[in-house]
């Protein structure tokens, strides 16, 4: 049976106290949505449907983002559940499967958890996710019979019996299209709330006769986000997750508590992270490299045995090939550095190609913008570039040359030559000591006109 999913996203999310919708405050750099997106995409779906509401525009751009195809249907007033699914009936015209409703805001379910929704739908028309809960709140609740769920009952229209109840409503369902949408139609408006609650479909499909069932999860799979509070607890609980994930694989973290990973980090096994590192969206570190402490990389590539930092900063467009050591407060930007070559001190690269085996200095900037336009460096295999030296693009420097250090170099330098460009050195006899004493003259003179 194919799969559709309906991500629910159309709240504006008013306990976040922010312009930003809620659905879109980033977990590990990436919108809360794109991670319940990431959670369905597991199951192949054949459809995948976003029910926006409140900025509407920048919901449907970042849910395209992660998947062009998907499709963003607005819900113009926010009357429901039940009504937020309805607007999606639409765009699933001609689908023939099973729907999975999700919520943008709960942004965690795993795909062991949907699995398990979709076992159980073999034997009933309905499932529900649920969750035994620590501390129940205002959550709705699941009122079994043996393995039959018979109706969930909101908060607000709960008994005190029934608020005892810990077994909770996570909001995901699964059922066929047709019966859903044919459940959603006989949906009123019959709570405290007077909103069409999609919790309602179970009491209705149990009136028809129908199996509907709930599946359990680990409640920290459910976590609704609802404050900055809760965003932070999920950060954490992402976090935690990686990290986790990364020394299961076989990756050495020093300090596993203070590296901070984004959503789609990639490291390879057998590579060292020291403490205090930071990996921004769209980091791939391949096996048996070392990122040394404080670093932080985002947008780049690292190859099999490089060394990175410390407190070293990779911004997009960093390639670094194997073997590159690049060191302490080293910025490279936009840049591919060449197989065994070292950048190991205070320098910046961007817009520059980098062959292999080259030394840059310390000190070393590709001076890449002219204040309107950026302009590439090329530097070749073997070369040496002097401590302090300028290369101002467009410019290139040839395999195996050499530039002199504090050197400015504003033309191409050819193979095998050396470069130098800096004013003759002058040394006067004595000055120094002369310029002192004035100088010492002069500040004992301020003194006394200050007193």
């Amino acid at each position: 049976m194919s799969i559709a999913l309906v991500i629910l996203a159309a709240g504006k999310g008013t306990r976040m106290n922010s312009d930003l919708p809620k659905v879109l405050h980033p977990i590990a750099n990436a919108p809360m949505l794109v991670h319940a997106m990431k959670a369905g995409a597991a199951l192949s779906p054949a459809r995948t449907v976003v029910v926006a509401g409140h900025e509407f525009d920048a919901v449907q751009s970042a849910a395209k983002e992660f998947n062009d195809d998907v499709v963003v249907v607005e819900q113009s007033e926010q009357k429901g559940t039940a009504h937020a699914v309805e607007v999606c009936r639409e765009a699933l015209l001609g689908f023939d499967g099973d729907v999975i409703v999700l919520f943008g805001d709960t942004p965690f379910v795993s795909e062991e958890t949907l699995e398990s929704m979709i076992s159980a739908k073999a034997q009933n028309a309905v499932v529900v996710l649920g969750f035994e809960a620590a501390d129940p709140g205002k959550y709705g609740r699941l009122m079994m019979s043996g393995d039959q769920l018979d109706r969930i009952v909101e908060f607000a229209d709960a008994s005190d019996e029934e608020r005892a109840v810990t077994f909770c409503n996570s909001g995901v369902m699964l059922a066929d299209r047709q019966t859903l949408f044919s459940l959603i139609e006989s949906v009123g408006p019959h709570n405290a709330q007077g909103e069409y609650y999609l919790t309602d479909v179970v009491g209705l499909a149990r009136q028809r006769g129908l199996g509907v069932t709930a599946v359990a999860c680990d409640e920290r799979e459910t976590l609704g986000i609802n404050s900055r509070a809760h965003l932070a607890d999920a950060e954490a609980i992402f976090q935690t997750r990686a990290r986790k994930e990364l020394l299961d694989l076989g990756v050495t973290l020093q300090q596993p508590e203070t590296v901070m990973l984004s959503f789609d980090t990639v490291i390879g096994r057998d590579t060292l992270i020291e403490p205090n590192v930071y990996f921004g969206p769209g980091v791939t570190i391949e096996s048996g490299t070392r990122i040394r402490a404080f670093s932080h990389l985002e947008g780049c590539h690292v190859s099999r045995g490089a060394t990175v930092g410390p407190y070293a900063r990779l911004r997009p467009g960093a390639e670094l090939s194997e073997n590159v050591h690049v060191g302490n407060f080293v910025e490279i930007k936009n840049a591919e550095v060449g197989e065994g070559t070292k950048v190991n001190h205070l320098s910046y690269i961007g817009d520059a190609t980098l062959g292999s085996g080259t030394n840059i200095g310390a000190g070393t900037i590709t001076c890449n913008y002219d204040g309107v336009m950026k302009h590439r460096t090329t530097i070749g295999s073997k070369a040496f570039i002097g401590s302090n030296t300028m290369l101002v693009a467009p410019v290139s420097v040839g395999d195996e040359a050499m530039t002199g250090s504090g050197s400015v170099i504003t033309k191409d330098v050819p193979e095998a030559a050396l470069a130098i460009s800096r004013a003759e050195q002058q040394t006067k006899p004595g000055v120094a000591r002369k310029l002192f004493e004035i100088l010492k003259k002069k500040k004992q003179k301020r003194a006394l006109e200050n007193e």
